[in-house]
């Protein structure tokens, strides 16, 4: 299993719209992948399912940890990290 964390910088959050494309791509991966809301200090969800995604409440400048555990866990944290710094579709500040 690894993890990374990881600081959001979308303005509104991760709300439905961005929370969507992020449970997309996650469901892309075989691994078991998880979420959990470190500011919030709300238990790991499973990212695969918007419900649980949602019910996190990520706000702008929380700080979520991201966990894969699988064979390819690895891609799925590169690919997920890589989709949140980008803004997931949203214009982000620096």
């Amino acid at each position: 299993m690894r993890s990374i964390d990881i600081e959001i910088r979308n303005p509104s959050g991760l709300h439905a719209r961005p929370a969507a494309m992020f449970v997309k791509a996650a469901a892309g991966f075989s691994s078991v992948v998880t979420v959990e809301n470190l500011d919030r200090g709300t238990p790991a969800v499973n990212a695969k399912s918007i419900i649980s995604f949602l019910s996190g409440g990520i706000s702008k400048g929380h700080t979520v940890r991201i966990a894969a555990d699988g064979e390819d866990e690895a891609a799925a944290l590169d690919a997920l990290r890589d989709l949140v710094a980008s803004g997931l579709g949203e214009d982000i500040e620096a």
